[in-house]
């Protein structure tokens, strides 16, 4: 197999759970919003998983907005880059991949000014090699294509196999199992004890001992991933646009 990590971005490599949660908070505040309106945009959001037009209809809805859906999607997403955060020790272990010959890219489903700009403003533009976002491609995770999109940037062929990692069992583990890639479901940014972080699946039984062996989650987080089947995990609502 080879040394190909395909990770997901929002709540794998980012915490786009917490800049919801800032964000909501200065859209209330802005807005001079009533008490619930927090609780209520953070629920109604479902943690980016519904699609944003949607999400923005309610919320102009709701609140009476001057602005139109539109302009009321483009202003999160023209803020939402700003107030995403990216550990400092998750851009270092991306590196130590790459040092340790790892080609290592970035799958993510969402608009592209809005995916791109957290890519770009929180650095991993340096730590990766490639990334493929679907608002660019027109293709969605869990679709194979992407996967492939992904690995093409990095010069290689998905035949040869690697690792998705992500914290959906849908997209990022059923839909890296669906393209051929050993699969991780890693959700670090999601609060779960410390054995709950990295749950893996794969196609074929990984080495676990050298170098060669390791998955990309084990070598930056020193965990061992454990085999379980994606069917059994909750499933999220269809991702359309969300994020």
């Amino acid at each position: 197999m080879q040394r190909l990590a395909l990770f997901d971005l929002d709540n794998t490599l980012v915490d786009r759970s917490e800049a919801f949660r800032r964000w909501a908070v200065e859209f209330c505040a802005d807005r001079e919003l009533p008490d619930d309106a927090l609780a209520w945009l953070i629920a109604t959001d479902q943690d980016g998983a519904v699609p944003r037009d949607w999400f923005f209809g309610e919320v102009t809805e709701r609140f009476g907005l001057a602005a139109s859906v539109d302009e009321a999607w483009r202003q999160y997403r023209h803020r939402m880059p700003e107030l995403v955060r990216c550990p400092q020790e998750v851009r270092a272990s991306l590196r130590l991949l790459r040092d340790e010959g790892w080609t290592v890219a970035i799958v993510t489903n969402g608009q592209a000014d809005n995916q791109l700009g957290k890519i770009r403003r929180t650095g991993l533009d340096q730590c990766v090699d490639a990334w493929a976002v679907s608002g660019d491609l027109g293709i969605r995770k869990p679709a194979r294509e992407i996967f492939e999109a992904a690995t093409r940037e990095c010069g290689l062929d998905l035949r040869g196999g690697g690792w998705a990692i992500g914290d959906s069992p849908v997209l990022d583990v059923e839909g890296g199992r669906a393209a051929g890639l050993a699969t991780l479901w890693d959700a670090p940014m999601v609060r779960q004890p410390r054995e709950g972080l990295a749950i893996g699946t794969h196609p074929a039984r990984p080495h676990r001992h050298g170098r060669r062996g390791r998955c990309p989650s084990a070598a930056r987080r020193g965990l061992r991933p454990v085999a379980v089947q994606p069917s059994v995990q909750p499933r999220p609502p269809a991702d359309a646009d969300a994020i």
